[in-house]
């Protein structure tokens, strides 16, 4: 891997300071695409410093958006669940969040004005309030997100492209969630596609997955590989 510069940046949503990552290739120059990329339970962790690094090198401008404010990450499964619960049960204040986060973004001198949003776990549900609320992203992919909510999307008010990439064998996100969310979309008339990758559970992108001592949460290979190249053909599709 190449050397990416990597710059902590602040800033402000409601008397919160939050402390993102911005990555960027210093060999580029030009305006070009950004990509929000937004945490799991656990806080702007490595897993995403990493994802956001390959981004860059991707020539995308790459902000991993921290959602729980100073950069926090969570100490247990337990505290990162309570963070991610409460902001879950709050869906304006998860997009106004996010919102700020994406505001940011969109002003730096480095970008082209086309943001897309990408996502892990708590991370793939926020990118996909940010798209329910009708910001203008060019496209959201959620990675093992939650695909209900408690706000869902308006017909007519979602401007984003979507991509969902669940795990078949995800407890946390079963089958009637996955329906569920197909008829909120037909129902917004969203751009939307989802894929569902077999023997995939909780968590298939992070390598630690199996770590974290929580059942049903477990990294898998293929269905990582498989949905990062779905990834990379959607950015392609929507800033061609």
């Amino acid at each position: 891997m190449s050397y990416m510069k990597s710059v902590p940046v602040e800033y402000r949503h409601e008397g919160m300071t939050f402390r993102g990552l911005l990555v960027d290739d210093p060999a580029r120059s030009g305006a070009r695409p950004g990509i929000l990329i937004v945490h799991e339970a656990w806080g702007l962790n490595d897993h995403v410093k990493e994802r956001a690094e390959r981004l860059a090198e991707m020539g995308y401008v790459a902000f991993a958006v921290d959602m729980f404010g100073d950069g926090r990450q969570a100490a247990s499964s337990e505290e990162g669940m309570g963070w991610t619960k409460a902001l879950r049960a709050n869906v304006p204040e998860l997009r106004a969040r996010i919102r700020a986060a994406f505001d940011l973004l969109l002003a730096r001198p480095e970008m082209d004005g086309r943001i897309a949003g990408i996502g892990y776990c708590f991370g793939g549900t926020t990118v996909l309030e940010l798209a329910r609320s009708g910001a203008p992203v060019k496209g959201v992919v959620s990675f093992h997100g939650g695909l209900a909510t408690e706000m869902p999307a308006e017909p007519g008010s979602v401007r984003a492209k979507i991509l969902a990439c669940a795990g078949a064998d995800d407890p946390f996100v079963p089958p009637e969630q996955i329906h569920g969310f197909f008829q909120e979309m037909k129902r917004a008339g969203a751009d939307y596609q989802v894929n569902v990758y077999g023997g995939a559970q909780h968590g298939f992108t992070n390598r630690r997955a199996d770590e974290r001592g929580v059942r049903g949460l477990a990294y898998h290979r293929a269905a990582d590989q498989r949905s990062w190249n779905a990834m990379h053909e959607f950015f392609h599709e929507i800033f061609a």
